[in-house]
């Protein structure tokens, strides 16, 4: 049972990576340039980040067997700490807190097509 288990956790894992690839290409293909890929802040990781011109877009990558499940797989609380690592990342570079923003979900379904939501949730206030 454990060897299964763990077989599915690292098809999850190999799938998520895949799907994160499949992103960042769409973003490259869309112009953008690579900033952070798997960011690690204190309480988050944020998948990807990209420049486009002088804004930052944080991305968050979900796969899923459709699109809504991945939408739906995202939730408040991520969506909160995403934002906390976003602050804590300018917070750790030269651009100021002013710096334009956007995060973005990508959802990639089981055939890996992907759907970019821009704007998906942004910080309150």
């Amino acid at each position: 049972m454990r060897s299964a288990r763990r077989d599915r956790g690292r098809l999850a894992y190999l799938s998520g990576l895949a799907a994160e690839d499949t992103v960042e290409k769409a973003y490259l293909r869309k112009g953008m340039a690579l900033v952070a890929r798997r960011w690690r802040g204190t309480r988050a990781e944020i998948d990807m980040i990209f420049a486009d011109g002088s804004a930052l877009v944080f991305v968050e990558v979900k796969k899923s067997r459709s699109f809504d499940a991945a939408i739906r797989s995202l939730g408040r609380a991520q969506c909160d700490r995403i934002l906390e690592a976003a602050t804590e990342f300018l917070g750790r570079t030269d651009r100021s807190q002013m710096t334009e923003m956007r995060f973005d979900l990508a959802t990639v379904d089981h055939a890996g097509a992907i759907d970019i939501l821009e704007n998906a949730f942004a910080l309150e206030g």
